[in-house]
């Protein structure tokens, strides 16, 4: 979907041709006529789907959905529940592409609620899968979370074996509100890989998924992301600060960038929509090139992975 992200279409349009040149990939592109079909007549295994309507962040995601049947992320969602496209990512509203991903592809058979799975990239090789729903949820949906989030991230991810838990106040069974303690007593009964409750700090956590509602998660993760930039910013300044520190920080220089890189949400590119009817990974809102590209390149490698439950 070229019309997502803060920047685009310019960070959208680099990102996809770097999707482009090492692969053999054939991407669609969703947006306006006068920037897609220019981009496309000039990069290879490139189609132009010229969309006369854009849903804005600030739009009602259902409302804006039901309204706007020529937006891309309409037409790139009804593009792969009609089999012209394996997979759709957008930069764009989120809550845009829940509801059409929920709407316009459907769920799969069986699941109450499809949710947002987003990978926390932690130092060295660990990576957590924290899978989260919408902001009401039911203890209940929380099994199938788990459930999907496990399939995903042995699948697609690489993880053996993963160990789940439930995002709680403390380790303890008895931790946490009462909706948290239904659902951790929900997950030790029908969920076979389930491990006990997950506090913070969750990127050193010894869980590879983290079950949580919408709400709590986003403000996990918004805090995780918050707190990375001030530390990075923090460690820049004083390194910055005098001719010695200056020096040392030449010296670590390479390790920093490679630290950097490791925790940096644009490796993974976004957020897969697990549970609905094809290959759908939501980006983040001020996604740069590099993480469109991986973000093109994720969903293409969720899409050869077939149906994930």
């Amino acid at each position: 979907r070229m019309h997502g992200g803060r920047d685009a279409p310019g960070v959208v349009l680099d990102g996809v041709a770097q999707a482009l040149a090492p692969t053999l990939l054939e991407i669609v592109l969703c947006g306006p006529a006068d920037v897609v079909e220019p981009f496309a007549a000039a990069h290879e295994r490139c189609t132009p789907q010229a969309c006369s309507e854009v849903i804005a962040m600030a739009e009602h995601p259902a409302n804006a959905v039901r309204k706007k049947k020529d937006s891309s992320i309409v037409v790139g969602c009804r593009l792969v529940k009609e089999g012209a496209a394996q997979g759709f990512f957008s930069a764009g509203s989120t809550g845009a592409c829940l509801a059409a991903g929920t709407l316009v592809m459907g769920r799969i058979k069986g699941v109450a609620r499809p949710a947002l799975a987003t990978v926390i990239p932690s130092p060295g090789d660990r990576r957590h899968v924290r899978h989260r729903g919408e902001r009401d949820c039911k203890p209940e949906y929380l099994v199938q979370f788990g459930q999907m989030a496990s399939i995903y991230a042995e699948k697609v991810i690489g993880i053996e074996h993963p160990r789940a838990a439930l995002l709680n106040i403390g380790e303890e069974d008895t931790k946490g509100s009462q909706f948290a303690q239904e659902a951790h007593g929900l997950l030790r009964e029908r969920l076979s890989n389930f491990a006990g409750n997950a506090e913070a700090p969750i990127p050193s956590c010894d869980f590879d998924v983290i079950i949580t509602d919408g709400f709590t998660g986003n403000v996990c993760l918004k805090t995780i992301e918050g707190t990375s930039k001030t530390l990075f910013k923090t460690l820049k300044s004083i390194m910055m600060s005098t001719p010695l520190t200056k020096l040392g920080a030449l010296a670590i220089k390479g390790g920093l960038k490679q630290l950097m890189a490791q925790v940096s949400p644009d490796t993974y590119g976004g957020a897969p929509l697990l549970g609905v009817k094809g290959a759908l990974l939501v980006g983040h809102g001020s996604s740069n090139a590099l993480a469109v590209k991986n973000g093109v390149l994720t969903t293409a490698r969720i899409a050869r992975t077939g149906d994930l439950i």
